[in-house]
């Protein structure tokens, strides 16, 4: 079986151009909502929602690859999900993604 099977396929979901340096901005495909990264000239997507408090990642603050939730100052490691700070316990969800053309995408 191909991993475009087993994994999901990739969609599209923000143009690159939208996606400010060293910063997190919202997106959303399909009813959900990502918080998309650039660090470093690399990109990274998370869910958006803060899994202890269910406040908004996209207005908290990016620190090198770290983002701290805006309410309680929990923390997550963008590139694999987890949770590096109290009272954030539980790991975020982390997608693949890969810029085509103008675009990012994310396999869901």
């Amino acid at each position: 079986m191909s991993d475009e099977l087993t994994e999901g396929p990739w969609v599209a979901l923000i143009p690159v151009a939208e996606i400010e340096a060293e910063d997190v901005v919202a997106a959303s495909h399909d009813g959900h909502d990502y918080a998309v990264y650039e660090c470093a000239g690399d990109y990274f997507v998370t869910d958006a929602i803060c899994t202890h408090a269910h406040a908004s990642l996209c207005d908290g603050y990016l620190d090198g690859h770290t983002i701290e939730c805006p309410l309680h100052q929990g923390c997550f490691d963008i590139r694999s999900g987890a949770a590096t700070g109290a009272p954030a316990t539980e790991a975020l969800r982390t997608y693949a993604c890969r810029v085509e053309g103008d675009m990012l995408h994310i396999r869901l």
